[in-house]
């Protein structure tokens, strides 16, 4: 397969990495995605699973002929950043996408406390950082708005604003030392470590402004406790506290790589709902600084009467340990405060215009099923455009309410398919006459055109014919060790479209469910009556009228409209709009905690970012770079 010379030419690459990729929805929406003057060069995916990165490389490598490279590592690791560097190789990286994984901020599952995924977005965000692209985004599920009452929402927008142009940090850095300097020597100190704190890109500059600003704290604990007689200095509670506490504080990264060990130890044991969880998720917030801070502040209370003298100083050292704590974009709030009012607050004012490096207004929220995806999939995305580029604050919706994709445009075709059965080639299938005024003609994209395709027959051509060649076939591999032996590759015509063998009594279940229309308490009567209840909680029985609910991981909780069945891959790839070309890799579904390190092809393709909604949101970016 190879790229057409006729598209590419007198446009302009537009390059871009897609992190947290899974199977590929945001990568291949991208590659769908162009203008007139541009289009996106896809330099880069990673995920932390292995056949995330097969399912990769056998689409973009070896069917597109793209030399797209892949890092299956976990972001958190010390060295992926340079590892992340060393495959870009010293060329520019215009625009960063990414979907930290988010089943903690879901509202479909329980919320799992101190869950490891919880602090993923941090990582991303120092990607964003060291490689400063024109714009990025980060997708979620909707329920991150509302986790913790919006407080993740917030400091995820705070984050964004906290990103500083390390090219002028100089400014803020002058600003501070003119303003504070001569004020006080203490919290000009303590603030400058911190802002270099914040804004160095190397670890060991970091650690190295850490240091200084503890050296800072410790300078100035010791003057408070120097009244104080040796002995109680030694032996009180509140002091030691304190100073215990200090050094606690400092030691910021062993904290850090001792709270991610626990979280691993907590996902590799599955402790969650037992008697595990509590003790070890105190001890975590122990850990943390806001369980260090909160101890702190009740002995430097508990100082007070130790040392009356010294009362402006602990009230000091109070709002330093507040600011170590502080998201760049909160210590900027305190700089403003304390200028306002003053000769200085109008030059902050101009030295924050030009020091912030991305704008963003906030989270929005998108429908898939507004850009021609058969699904209505809510997602959030949130877009950091950078000093320097617009301002992207919407993504138009592609289609009118009255055009959406319905369920039956998207599957109808494949309805053709027996109980345990591997369909691997295209059959005739019948149209229900009930449904035939819903086959309507299409572009690509989903609009209604008189000239165009169904959608159904999009899905077979694919949506990259503009831009590549087909010139190898779709095919499937079993596992990573298959990549290379040619002889293991199977070619079939059509990929991923396998039904269960389940038996009489599931059958009878899901067709009861069916001719209910929902899975509610007289359904659950009538099952019980037939001899077929299920402990399942939840059933849905597809729509072929509308659109789809949200595609999940597991296919038995979609009932097909028709033919009473769970629901093959193939059909939920249709539904999230990823065409036939596309083929999920490996195993087709795993069970228990097995599917969590897999990633069979049902988790791929739930999980997935719809690629037509993708392709909106990279065309919005195209029209809109400079």
């Amino acid at each position: 397969m190879a790229e057409k010379k006729e598209f590419i030419k007198n446009k302009e690459k537009v390059t871009f990495i897609d992190l947290f990729a899974g199977a590929g929805g945001i990568s291949e929406g991208f590659l769908q995605a162009y203008t007139d003057t541009k289009y996106f060069d896809f330099m880069l995916a990673s995920d932390i699973n292995a056949n995330c990165e097969l399912t990769h490389r056998v689409r973009y490598n070896m069917q597109l002929g793209l030399d797209t490279e892949f890092i299956c590592q976990d972001i958190t690791d010390s060295s992926f950043i340079g590892n992340l560097l060393e495959k870009v190789g010293g060329k520019h990286i215009d625009v960063v996408t990414g979907g930290p994984s988010c089943q903690s901020f879901s509202l479909s599952g329980r919320r799992k406390k101190f869950d490891k995924r919880d602090d993923l977005f941090y990582h991303y965000l120092e990607v964003i950082k060291v490689l400063r692209p024109k714009y990025f985004v980060m997708e979620n599920v909707k329920g991150i708005l509302t986790k913790d009452g919006g407080r993740i929402k917030e400091q995820i927008l705070k984050e964004i604003r906290s990103i500083i142009d390390s090219g002028k940090v100089n400014r803020l850095t002058n600003f501070v030392e003119n303003y504070y300097k001569d004020k006080d020597q203490f919290q000009y100190s303590t603030i400058i470590a911190k802002i270099n704190m914040e804004t160095s890109l190397e670890n060991q500059s970091r650690e190295y402004w850490n240091m200084e600003f503890f050296n800072q704290l410790e300078n100035l604990f010791k003057s408070i406790t120097s009244g104080i007689e040796y002995k109680i200095s030694k032996t009180n509670a509140d002091i030691n506290t304190v100073r215990h506490g200090i050094r606690m504080l400092r030691e910021r990264a062993f904290r850090a790589k001792l709270r991610n060990y626990i979280m691993a130890l907590k996902a590799k044991a599955d402790i969650d709902n037992d008697l595990y969880g509590d003790s070890i998720n105190a001890f975590i917030a122990e850990i943390s600084d806001a369980g260090i801070l909160e101890k702190m502040s009740v002995a430097l209370e508990g100082m007070a009467a130790l040392s009356s003298e010294q009362e402006a100083s602990v009230a000091m050292l109070q709002k330093a340990l507040r600011l170590y704590v502080f998201s760049m974009d909160e210590v900027l709030e305190c700089i403003a405060a304390d200028t306002k009012g003053t000769s200085a607050a109008e030059e902050f004012k101009q030295v924050l215009g030009q020091i912030r490096l991305y704008n963003i207004d906030g989270p929005q929220v998108l429908l898939s099923s507004d850009y021609g995806v058969p699904q209505n999939r809510e997602r959030v995305v949130f877009i950091g455009c950078r000093s320097d580029q617009p301002v992207i604050n919407s993504v138009p919706a592609t289609l009118d309410p009255a055009d959406k994709v319905t369920v039956y445009e998207a599957i109808w075709d494949l309805d053709n398919i027996g109980n345990g059965e591997t369909v691997t080639s295209y059959k005739s299938a019948t149209i229900l006459p009930q449904y035939k005024e819903l086959l309507r003609k299409r572009t690509d994209t989903g609009n209604l055109s008189k000239v165009g395709k169904l959608y159904s027959e999009w899905q077979k051509e694919g949506h990259l014919a503009h831009r590549f060649t087909f010139d190898m076939a779709p095919i499937y591999l079993k596992g990573m060790e298959d990549l290379n032996n040619p002889l293991s590759w199977q070619h079939f015509e059509l990929n991923n479209h396998q039904t269960s063998s389940q038996n009489e009594k599931v059958r009878r279940r899901l067709k009861i469910i069916a001719e209910h229309g929902e899975y509610n308490e007289e359904t659950k009567k009538a099952l019980s009556d037939a001899g077929c209840s299920s402990d399942k909680r939840n059933y849905v029985v597809l729509n072929p009228e509308g659109q789809s609910p949200t595609v999940v991981t597991m296919p038995d909780d979609f009932i097909h409209y028709a033919a009473h069945r769970a629901m093959t891959v193939r059909e939920m790839a249709r539904l999230q709009s990823f065409d036939d070309s596309f083929v999920f890799q490996g195993k087709r579904q795993t069970g228990g905690d097995k599917r969590k390190e897999e990633i069979p092809q049902f988790t791929l393709v739930g999980n997935a970012v719809p690629p037509l909604m993708a392709r909106a949101i990279g065309n919005v970016i195209l029209k809109n770079i400079k």
